[in-house]
């Protein structure tokens, strides 16, 4: 489930970890009237009425000091690749300074959904009114239903694209390919298979889920199919035994779709084939987990790529938030679905190596080119 990631920003002392308690009717964050008590992004993954599934981030102060103050800023500043809605919030006593100035230039250049939170107004401030401003008290708990109903308001303005429920009709069988194999979770599915069956569910849609190994006579036996999507892996064997005049395609090249990266992707997956002997690639994953024998990123997709190449590369690994900003030392970018990450974040990334002209694809379509079924697995219908 796509979760709108809501960061709070301000300086020290601004009284952002006292809101973020009052916003969640948590204790999330440690509150303190000792300057800097918030030492790294604090993040929580929730449901918050009325705004639904949400991950909530509270960040170090962006006036902080040092060494270590720097350091803290830097992470306060990373955050703003994975915000959906940004919370600019304000001692009302002490005003706006350059810090948040700049922030909102930041948030503004990024088209990044913001609200300027004046806090502490109860001690009787001057507050201007500025755009997308409000006025809170988190000590007496005043005008937080109202930042709640405003943000409520954003949230519900947000565009997001369908996963595949634009590509199906009610009543359309799809046939859902999950692999079960070392590297497969135990006893679950993994998020962009739950999130393909939801959608599917969501739209009246009949998915019908097996492995690989059971595809043919599932096929020989559900009537009619209008797709099938299958875990990118297995493509090679996939692809040869769906007919031709039955749509296929993977769950990590709709979440391509579903992200906004599509075209780049594919473009991405296409410098496969110019790539110098010796080249280094990045292979990154959104997510961290434990490396399995027959690890798709570390394992499987170094093998196929050096197969299908005839060449021999460098490659180097990142999982979780270690996405590099510098990506200048590769020659090309190879991401997975990103399920695990924000529309922003994984926007973000894609930005980046756009910025920096190094190219950039994710693993569905990276084996999609290699297996020579790309133009059939993104033609969706």
């Amino acid at each position: 489930m796509e979760r709108t990631h809501i960061a709070f920003f301000g300086r020290r002392n601004a009284g952002k970890s006292s809101l973020v308690n009052r916003f969640t009717s948590q204790e999330l964050s440690i509150v303190s009237d000792v300057a800097g008590t918030t030492t790294d992004p604090v993040r929580k993954t929730m449901e918050l009425l009325p705004l639904g599934p949400v991950v909530i981030i509270d960040t170090p102060g962006i006036d902080d000091e040092g060494t270590l103050g720097n350091q803290r800023i830097e992470r306060s500043l990373r955050v703003i690749d994975e915000t959906d809605i940004a919370i600019l919030v304000i001692d009302a006593c002490a005003g706006i300074g350059e810090d948040e100035k700049q922030l909102v230039k930041v948030f503004r250049q990024r088209k990044i959904p913001y609200l300027v939170v004046f806090n502490k107004s109860d001690l009787g401030a001057d507050i201007p009114e500025l755009e997308n401003s409000i006025t809170v008290s988190a000590l007496k708990n005043e005008g937080i239903e109202e930042l709640k109903e405003r943000v409520a308001v954003i949230i519900k303005e947000r565009k997001v694209r369908p996963l595949v429920s634009d590509l199906v009709e009610e009543g359309d069988l799809v046939v859902l390919v999950v692999p079960i194999d070392k590297s497969a979770p135990k006893d679950r599915l993994i998020l962009p298979q739950q999130m393909v069956i939801r959608d599917l569910l969501g739209k009246g849609a009949i998915p019908v889920v097996v492995k690989d190994t059971e595809l043919s006579t599932a096929l020989s036996k559900v009537g009619k199919v209008r797709m099938v999507i299958t875990d990118s892996q297995v493509f090679g064997k996939v692809s040869k035994i769906v007919p031709a005049d039955i749509p296929l395609t993977s769950f990590s090249i709709l979440m391509a779709r579903f992200k906004g990266i599509l075209d780049q992707s594919i473009e991405g997956a296409n410098m496969l084939d110019s790539l110098p002997d010796g080249a280094s690639i990045l292979i990154s994953e959104g997510c961290t987990h434990h490396r399995q024998c027959e690890d798709i990123g570390t394992v499987k997709l170094p093998g196929w790529i050096r197969e299908y190449t005839g060449k021999d590369f460098e490659f180097k690994f990142t999982s979780g938030l270690e996405f590099p900003k510098d990506l200048s030392g590769f020659d090309l970018v190879i991401h997975c679905g990103a399920c695990m990450l924000g529309e922003t974040e994984v926007a973000s990334r894609y930005r980046k190596a756009g910025e920096q002209g190094i190219p950039m694809t994710n693993y569905g379509i990276a084996i999609g080119k290699m297996k020579g079924i790309l133009d059939r697995v993104i033609r969706f219908g």
